[in-house]
């Protein structure tokens, strides 16, 4: 508390202005709301029965419009055959001519497609900077701080986060941050938001696996990567807001032949658009892999990126020391249809358009815990609105409204309500949070800010 009464009292700070000036103008028609399909009725060939699928919630006879990126998927198709809904999420997302994150505009703002909890408001920020000192402190305070964002987005969490530290005690030589980003574009708006500069991409660094190096506003050692396996070894905090939810999922549902992935073909047909879901014909090796013989859900949605992450991250945190916080939306084991697009902050068909909008699955919380249970202490997930009043999110609220100029109040509170209403992202939103094995009576008796103890019976 101490801490968070230092981080209240801070005078020096600036409020981050938010354009437009009402925030609510970000969010126009980004609610989370079910989506309205049709059924279609497949022969399922291998047993000659007819299959009931939820397909699309089109019923135009009128084909879309064509994409550079849709032109690769149906070469790839036509030779290879129909893709899982894995891979297309891969190419869609991060192929390197034309897909998303890869080769799009700015996605961010009331501009882009969707906004992040920092871009909403600057305390979200700030108290994930207080977390970090907090459990860094707790955990001996090693120096320097090693400091790993996965997809840091524009950058501007690390910014925030950044700036607490700094106000605490740490910046400088005493932080190293190391960023793992896919998108060439979205490293140079990271890096001249906090360093103020650019630098010329790496092909082959010597001193290392980055693409880019630079030296932040306050001094301190910043690297970018293309995987989490190049960044170099050490006790680490570690932090993933809206990552995970981006990694591609496997899709699969029950049916009276056992289960069936979905796949996504060519649609030559009268369907709304260029590509068309299908259930595999027999039982795939993935479905053979992921899916449990107790599993209760018709449908079923399983990341295997998200368990080679936490692997890594169980492998590192474990003998390196150190401390994760996820920060996305998600469940605990219990929800099944997930997979969506988002344009222009609504919903789209991921079959429109291919490389146009983000395409997202809700993240399995349970299924993270999974795999790391064996090695890690984990906490949560909580919600949102759970961990940002517990670290104190409203008192640093009521701080900046003496402070701020009159124009600024409005941003600040509906930002505030934004992050911690149930009705909007309070609920939603998940916060969840891995420690060494080893530190676990010491976790018991000093549990991590804003998080309950949340540990299994033994």
């Amino acid at each position: 508390m101490a801490i968070l009464g230092r981080l209240c009292a801070q005078r020096v700070w600036q409020v981050r202005p938010l354009h437009p000036s009402n925030i609510t103008e970000y969010f126009k028609g980004f609610v989370f709301q079910k989506r309205h399909f049709r059924i279609v009725t497949l022969l399922s060939q291998s047993e000659g029965k007819n299959e009931d699928y939820i397909m699309s919630q089109s019923n135009s006879m009128k084909k879309t419009k064509e994409t550079p990126l849709l032109k690769q998927l149906q070469c790839r198709i036509k030779f290879t055959g129909p893709l899982t809904i894995c891979d297309y999420m891969k190419e869609a997302l991060i192929n390197p001519l034309a897909g998303y994150y890869a080769a799009g505009p700015d996605m961010f703002g009331s501009s882009g497609d969707y906004v992040t909890s920092p871009e909403i408001s600057q305390m979200f920020g700030e108290m994930i900077g207080v977390w970090v000192f907090n459990e860094w402190y707790k955990l001996g305070s090693p120096r320097p701080l090693q400091l790993v964002e996965l997809g840091p987005g524009r950058g501007t969490l690390m910014q925030d986060v950044l700036r607490v530290l700094k106000q605490l005690g740490l910046s400088g030589t005493d932080v190293s941050i190391h960023l793992v980003e896919v998108s060439p574009e979205l490293s140079q708006i990271q890096e001249q938001k906090l360093c103020g500069t650019s630098s010329q991409y790496i092909e082959n660094p010597e001193d290392g696996d980055y693409f880019r190096k630079n030296i932040t506003t306050d001094g301190s050692s910043i690297f970018w990567y293309r995987h989490l396996t190049s960044v170099p070894r050490g006790f680490t905090m570690f932090l993933a807001n809206e990552f995970f939810d981006a990694l591609p999922v496997h899709k699969f549902r029950k049916t009276d032949s056992g289960w069936r992935e979905v796949l996504i073909d060519i649609d030559e047909g009268d369907g709304p658009h260029h590509l068309r879901y299908l259930l595999s014909r027999e039982a795939t090796p993935a479905s053979k892999v992921f899916i449990k013989s107790g599993e209760t859900r018709d449908d079923f949605e399983v990341s295997p990126e998200t368990a080679v992450f936490c692997s890594e991250l169980a492998m590192r945190i474990e003998a390196d020391g150190g401390a994760a916080l996820i920060m996305d939306y998600g469940h605990h084991g219990k929800s099944c249809n997930t997979f969506r697009a988002f344009k222009n902050h609504s919903l789209h068909d991921p079959l429109c358009e291919p490389g146009t909008a983000d395409l997202t699955a809700d993240v399995d919380f349970g299924f993270m815990k999974e795999q790391v249970d064996e090695r890690l202490i984990t906490f949560g997930p909580v919600t949102q609105s759970f961990f940002l009043v517990n670290m104190g999110m409203e008192q640093r609220l009521h701080r900046l409204l003496r402070t701020c100029k009159e124009e600024e109040r409005k941003n600040l509170i509906s930002g505030y309500k934004m992050l911690t209403d149930p009705k909007q992202m309070g609920e939603r939103f998940k916060f969840f949070a891995m420690f060494p094995g080893v530190v676990k009576s010491f976790l018991v008796k000093y549990p991590p800010a804003g998080f309950y103890v949340d540990f299994d019976k033994e």
